[in-house]
């Protein structure tokens, strides 16, 4: 589970088949199973809420795919996707286990855009069945998540599919030349870090009292979303994980549940310092509670270091102050353009046969720097990167109560 050197290289290559993605209008048959030649991929979509919805238009705006199967456990929500996507209602499912029917049925690839607490057993699903995956962030809510994901991605390696994860700020262009600058000297000997992701309180919907109620708000259970530190901040966790291209050591912090107390049992914020090999500490902070107009907010990165200091905030300016200056830019657009451009990669990948599957390893990093923050949060104790990989503690999705 440790991120390549060559991983850098690995995702320019990447981001250079997506540009090309676009002047490509014929599938080759031998690359997707089930499609003839001149034809679309066929896509199943796993998890219909808003932003499954959201990313099926994405998909569907590429022009190279068709939504042919949808699955949410709610029926209200797969039939709204069904609706949009003009699919069949013999494939559209809800239940827990109906997106069994979407894995195993006649699809070439399936997007999961689930609840992460089921992220593992259905991209695991999928990837048995011979499907290509496209994989939501976060990838997993716990360790044995985490490497259940490396495995399928292993696995659909070695069968020659494609295992994407979606990362909006990997596939940035400003992102991606300052981290090669970073990694290639720009700051120096780096002396410590910051890594802040701070917003308001999410809409709640109903009570979320009951089974039901929990799931259709899972975004404020720890188990269902792993906690805020690891459905929402894993955003700059991964930018974090990838300036350093190394695990930390170490971590320790505090947190609580102190400002947003009316629904789910998710904590409202943390403060947590990781430390990385040569005593190099990053102080990790966030919050989903209203600030009453604080400033700097939103996702940000900033590392210093002996020779000048990076920048980054999603969706503005990304920089490199200094001997080595960078200048960058601002990507308003980059949660919708990051997607985009995922999308396209995706299709390329397919198309060309390229299943080296460069996003895995640093997203299973990046998912386990955030299972490691909470649990030296919650414990209140000092927790090791080994423990961490290690871990088999599972987070109890207890969902009892929901129809099968």
């Amino acid at each position: 589970m440790t991120e390549s050197k060559t991983s850098g290289m690995d995702r320019r290559r990447f981001l250079k088949a997506a540009a090309g993605a676009a002047g490509l209008a014929i599938v080759r048959p031998q690359a997707v199973s089930g499609a003839e030649a001149n034809s679309k991929i066929e896509l199943g979509l796993v998890g219909c809420g808003g932003r499954g919805r959201w990313i099926a238009r994405l998909f569907e705006a590429n022009g190279h795919y068709k939504i042919v199967a949808v699955h949410d456990y709610f029926k209200d929500r797969a039939d709204a996707a069904a609706k949009q996507s003009k699919v069949d209602a013999k494939r559209c499912h809800s239940g827990l286990a109906g997106y069994k029917a979407v894995t195993s049925g006649k699809v070439d690839a399936v997007a999961v855009v689930s609840p992460p607490y089921f992220h593992p057993e259905q991209a695991a699903a999928a990837v048995a069945a011979g499907k290509h995956v496209y994989l939501a962030k976060p990838i997993a809510v716990d360790a044995p998540g985490c490497r259940s994901i490396a495995a399928s991605g292993k696995k659909a390696t070695a069968g020659k599919q494609v295992f994407l994860v979606d990362f909006q700020t990997r596939a940035d262009k400003f992102y991606i030349e300052a981290l090669k600058r970073v990694h290639e000297g720009a700051l120096g000997k780096f002396a410590f870090g910051e890594s802040t992701y701070h917003c308001d309180r999410l809409d709640k919907k109903g009570d979320g009292k009951t089974p039901e109620g929990r799931l259709r708000n899972w975004v404020f259970d720890k188990a269902l979303s792993g906690d805020i530190i690891t459905e929402q901040n894993i955003h700059t966790l991964d930018v974090m994980n990838w300036i350093m291209n190394a695990p930390p050591v170490r971590a320790f912090g505090t947190g609580g549940r102190t400002v947003r107390v009316d629904v789910g049992d998710c904590w409202d914020h943390f403060a947590i310092t990781f430390e990385y090999p040569d005593h190099v500490g990053i102080a990790f902070s966030s919050r989903q509670f209203n600030a009453h107009g604080t400033k700097p907010d939103g996702i940000r990165n900033r590392m210093f270091g002996s020779l000048g200091v990076l920048e980054t905030q999603y969706g503005g300016q990304v920089l490199i102050r200094g001997k080595s200056f960078y200048r960058g830019g601002s990507s308003p657009g980059i949660f919708e353009d990051g997607a985009i451009t995922n999308i396209a990669a995706f299709h390329e990948c397919i198309v060309s046969g390229a299943c080296d599957n460069p996003t895995v390893a640093p997203s299973v990093r990046s998912n386990l720097i955030t299972v490691m923050g909470r649990t030296a949060a919650y414990t209140g104790k000092i927790v090791t990167w080994d423990e961490t990989v290690k871990s088999k503690e599972k987070l109890d999705g207890r969902l009892e109560g929901l129809e099968a």
